[in-house]
């Protein structure tokens, strides 16, 4: 293919290089520069007749100061101005999409990673309670829990004792698994005593409080961080107020046009105050129609309450594109066809799926799913992640319950995962009577059951269903995952059959041995690969 090849001079090749990849070709990345003046660069496109290294020329080359790294973390004068004018001037906020950061947050509850994971566009890792003991006390001293003068002492020495059960419990677990599933001849030592590990840390899981401490790392566009920072400041968490706080501040030494609307009165003050009062109206409205009394319950469900569209919706969907009539002459011609002949379209239409990565196109979105679920918080907390959905959820209370795994007890811990789980619920009540409800969930183990709604699409169906059903997945979610498939099948059984890659096995052996041992032996040969003599590596 042919394109047009910019030529520059040596002074202005110069002034380009520290700031995209390439000079020659119609495809480059924007470096070393700050957030704002990407968005700027950017947010000209609609208007610059010319291209974006020659805008850069024209009107930012001038903010580089001789001698100095380039822009040295400030915005520039002229990105600043062009942001100001665009953004705060026009409303236009599209261009808060095109600049992003990283940020990260340590030390944050796990009650406060689900406020900072809640917005959809954007990228977050969280450190796992699957992977990752928590037995070990933080620098400085104490267990891994957030805790404020306002929650008082007991709340500390509730808290010690969930984590001391937890880190006592931890060995004995592992000894248990040990004997449980002892290491097969073709399983490597290293896996299998990981795999032991996961086995222990997935069922004492339920027991680490909703206050435990983790790390989050979250990329973000300028206009997602503004709308996460309103949820904070608006939150009547006084851990989120705080995060809030700090975040903005980090984001305002990096992207502070990005940001500017947050901390004005007039703009950011009264988008919280918003939030605040629809919250406000919305629980008062709850309590008038009495809809704050407690049912208590304590069984795990998976219902599927209300389904949006037909099979023959998605048939339609799925020819559209590539049809040139109206969608009501597909519906005619597909009223034609008989139940087998719509099978056969719709396997036809979905292909040979090789891996679950291998997804049908946007026509699955013709179907939605709108699922009501009662699972652990633990559980709840890996399936909100996914973003391509929607996903509400009630406050955590101990009213639905928590139950003790049948292995626990096989392991001959029954009775002290239970003491775990009264002492964090007693601690609830002596918080919510103390008229702490909002932070009352602090105290309340993982293992705890919530009530939330998953409402998606058949195409995201796919992805989750067959995602978390894998046997390397957790227990819980799994279980969640294999009564949404059957749901659906119930209702739209070609829709559940192109789910090919439902994992339905019940094994009885270690979820993850299989995941570890591959990756040892991935490690195995990178390690093979990298002292290999050179030009030996790639003959596999």
């Amino acid at each position: 293919m042919r394109y047009p090849v910019e030529s520059f001079s040596d002074e202005q090749r110069a002034l380009l290089a520290p700031h995209f990849t390439n000079l020659d070709r119609p495809v480059f990345a924007l470096i070393n520069l700050p957030e704002t003046v990407k968005g700027a660069l950017f947010a000209r496109y609609s208007r610059y007749p010319g291209t974006v290294r020659q805008l850069f020329l024209e009107e930012f080359a001038g903010d580089v100061a001789e001698g100095a790294r380039p822009f040295d973390g400030e915005e520039g004068e002229r990105a600043a101005r062009l942001y100001k004018n665009v953004f705060l001037g026009y409303g236009d906020d599209s261009i808060a999409q095109v600049g992003g950061a990283h940020i990260a947050c340590e030390w944050v509850s796990n009650i406060l990673t689900k406020v900072l994971q809640r917005g959809r566009l954007a990228a977050y890792l969280e450190q796992s309670t699957r992977y990752i003991p928590y037995d070990k006390p933080m620098p400085g001293g104490g267990f891994r829990y957030y805790g404020d003068e306002q929650l008082g002492p007991q709340f500390a020495t509730a808290m010690d004792e969930l984590f001391a059960i937890y880190s006592a419990s931890l060995e004995t677990v592992e000894e248990w698994a040990a004997e449980r599933w002892p290491r097969g001849d073709d399983e490597p030592e290293p896996a299998w005593q990981r795999s032991i590990r996961a086995k222990a840390l997935d069922l004492l899981r339920g027991l680490l409080p909703a206050a435990t401490l983790s790390h989050v790392g979250i990329y973000a566009s300028g206009q997602a961080y503004e709308q996460l920072l309103l949820r904070l400041m608006a939150s009547p968490l006084p851990e989120a107020r705080e995060f809030g706080s700090m975040i903005l501040a980090e984001l305002q030494k990096v992207m502070p046009s990005f940001v500017s609307r947050v901390d004005r009165p007039d703009r950011g003050g009264e988008w919280a105050e918003y939030l605040k009062s629809r919250r406000d109206a919305t629980e008062h409205w709850v309590g008038r129609l009495g809809l704050d009394r407690r049912a208590p319950d304590d069984t795990p469900s998976v219902e599927l309450i209300h389904v949006d569209g037909s099979e023959e919706d998605l048939l339609a969907s799925c020819l559209f594109e590539s049809a040139q009539v109206p969608e009501t002459e597909i519906r005619a011609r597909l009223d034609l066809l008989d139940s087998d002949e719509r099978a056969k379209l719709l396997a036809d239409i979905v292909g040979e799926r090789r891996n679950r990565r291998h997804r049908p196109g946007r026509g699955f979105e013709a179907l939605r799913y709108r699922f009501e679920i009662v699972s652990d918080y633990g559980g709840f907390r890996d399936l909100q992640r996914h973003r391509m959905l929607t996903c509400q959820w009630q406050r955590l209370t101990p009213d639905l319950g928590a139950g003790v795994p049948e292995e626990i007890r096989d392991a001959g811990l029954g009775d002290e995962y239970s003491r775990a789980l009264e002492i964090s619920a007693t601690e609830f009540e002596r918080l919510e009577s103390e008229g702490l409800r909002d932070a009352a969930p602090y105290a309340l183990c993982l293992g705890y059951r919530i009530r939330y709604v998953l409402d998606l699409n058949a195409r995201e169906a796919m992805h989750l269903i067959e995602l978390r059903s894998g046997r390397e997945g957790h227990p819980t979610y799994r279980a969640v995952a294999h009564a949404m498939h059957e749901r659906i099948g119930a209702v739209h059984p070609a829709v559940a059959n192109a789910m090919s890659h439902v994992d339905h096995s019940q094994e009885p052996r270690l979820e993850r041995v299989l995941s570890e041992i591959r990756t040892h032996r991935k490690k195995l040969a990178a390690g093979a690969h990298a002292d290999a003599p050179p030009g030996l590596s790639d003959l596999g």
